[in-house]
């Protein structure tokens, strides 16, 4: 799946993951392969990514707006 999180000011990640977790309003939320479409508001937190080798990326996010659709997940954070 494709994982973007923009910012206003850059672009902090672009690339292929195995799965994200994000810091949902009413908790963590965890995103993989084929999930369902979603949109949803994120909290102050850290986005996690997971890649294919199984290692783990974090960002720290200050909130903003998450959507799933087609395998790709884009995270509008602040």
């Amino acid at each position: 799946m494709t994982i973007e999180i923009i910012t206003p000011d850059k672009s902090l990640f672009k690339g292929e993951a195995k799965g994200v977790t994000v810091p949902g309003i009413d908790g963590s939320l965890g995103i993989l392969n084929n999930h369902a479409p979603l949109i949803t508001a994120l909290k102050e937190g850290k986005v996690k990514v997971t890649n294919a080798n199984n290692e783990e990326v974090f960002f720290d996010i200050k909130g903003g707006v998450a959507e799933v659709l087609n395998n790709k997940v884009i995270i509008l954070a602040e």
